[in-house]
């Protein structure tokens, strides 16, 4: 389970809708509770990194961006909780790009984003075999 603060959530949306046509991408920092639930307490938006003619439907987060998140996780007694992208015009499904770039352990939150609107929202996680995304509960608190 993933918990995501009103706030947070509010702030994934506006980078969706700010960065339409394109994808966004940033990376979820907070901290694993004793029973594995993970809460998010804050984003780190990113550059999308990948070519500029695939960013309508691809993401990248750069290897210096995801230093950077984590140096500042650590800082702050944080810990990079996985990463947050958008889907213009389609849905909050993990495509299969997403499961060939994803790692095990990580939240991947998914935004739809239609006609520049942001619209439903998912987190996921890729099984341990790396052969699919498993739906994970999300809530998302006032």
């Amino acid at each position: 389970m993933i918990l995501v603060p009103g706030d947070v959530e509010r702030h994934i949306r506006a980078e969706g809708e700010k960065c339409y046509p394109d994808e966004c991408c940033g990376i979820l920092l907070g901290q694993i509770d004793a029973n594995g639930r993970r809460g998010v307490e804050d984003i780190m938006p990113v550059p999308n990194a990948g070519l500029a003619e695939e960013r309508h439907h691809r993401f990248c987060i750069g290897p210096d961006d995801f230093l950077r998140a984590e140096k500042q996780a650590r800082l702050r007694g944080l810990d990079v909780l996985g990463f947050y992208h958008s889907h213009p015009d389609h849905t909050s499904t993990p495509s299969e790009y997403d499961r060939e770039q994803a790692l095990p352990f990580y939240s991947y939150v998914i935004l739809s984003v239609r006609q520049g609107a942001s619209a439903e929202i998912s987190s996921w996680e890729l099984s341990g075999d790396r052969a699919r995304f498993n739906r994970e509960e999300l809530e998302c608190a006032p």
